[in-house]
């Protein structure tokens, strides 16, 4: 499979094998959902300023059988923009809402910054996704990813780092720096669950990402934790960082179900 979602003449998103998520067979998985609004954001603000963050709501599942995204600029500043977007399904119906702030970048200039001695992907070995057995029992998106562990790492349950690359995002077309980011950004409770999703569930109801460098990377590291507390409510806070270093940070609100 080449790409997550294929898009038709009528500007409609559809759902490819890749993009399915865990919970249901019919329901996207909103990594690459992040992706199409990342899409339209950066073709309605131009290449001028660069995106660097995106908030999702996830307000209702979103269907694999189609889904319009619309995108419009909010405030245009000399320096920083801000946009929205929302999502609807086939009915009209808005299953996500979206912010988004824009930052103009200038020439490079000399800039101290925190130490990182960056993992490397060339020393990681393959492995399998975290989540292989699904609440539907069909493949879907973490059997169609590549995935690599650093020395010691494993899918065992708690923090983890883990390597991935995915496929395009859309057929035919090249990634920009915020679209490759925005698969991974949501595994971060797949990747660090502090147990089976058997036992216990973990939705997210949003997504934020915010990037502070552009990659052109095909392999991504995220070195996740989940926070998990006796209210139900969790978060999941992932570093997303290629062989030079950090380049996002993506955070999920949680919401934990017992099963």
């Amino acid at each position: 499979m080449t790409a997550f979602l294929k898009l038709d003449d009528e500007h409609v998103y559809i759902g490819l094998d890749p993009t399915r998520g865990p919970w249901s067979t019919d329901h996207c998985h909103a990594g690459p959902v992040a992706g199409a609004i990342a899409r339209s954001i950066e073709i309605v603000a131009g290449p001028a300023k660069l995106l660097t963050r995106l908030t999702m709501d996830l307000i209702r599942p979103i269907p694999m059988a189609g889904f319009r995204v619309e995108a419009e600029m909010r405030r245009e500043g000399r320096k920083v923009s801000t946009a929205a977007a929302k999502l609807t399904d086939l009915d009209g119906k808005v299953c996500v809402t979206a912010s988004a702030m824009l930052i103009a970048p200038t020439e490079p200039q000399p800039m101290p910054t925190a130490p990182v001695t960056p993992l490397k992907v060339a020393d990681a070995e393959p492995g399998l996704f975290p989540v292989q057995k699904t609440m539907h029992g069909e493949k879907a998106f973490g059997h169609f990813v590549e995935v690599r562990y650093p020395e010691g790492e494993s899918p065992d349950p708690g923090p983890t780092k883990m390597w991935m690359k995915t496929c395009a995002l859309v057929e035919g077309e090249v990634l920009t720096s915020f679209q490759r980011i925005c698969p991974l950004a949501d595994c971060g409770n797949a990747v660090s669950p502090n147990t089976l999703m058997q036992e216990v569930g973990f939705v997210n109801p949003d997504l934020t990402i915010v990037a502070h460098r552009q990659t052109h990377a095909d392999w991504l590291l995220t070195d996740t934790v989940s926070h998990w507390r006796p209210n139900c409510i969790g978060l999941a806070e992932a570093r997303i960082s290629d062989d030079d270093g950090p380049v996002a940070t993506a955070l999920q609100s949680l919401i934990l179900t017992p099963n």
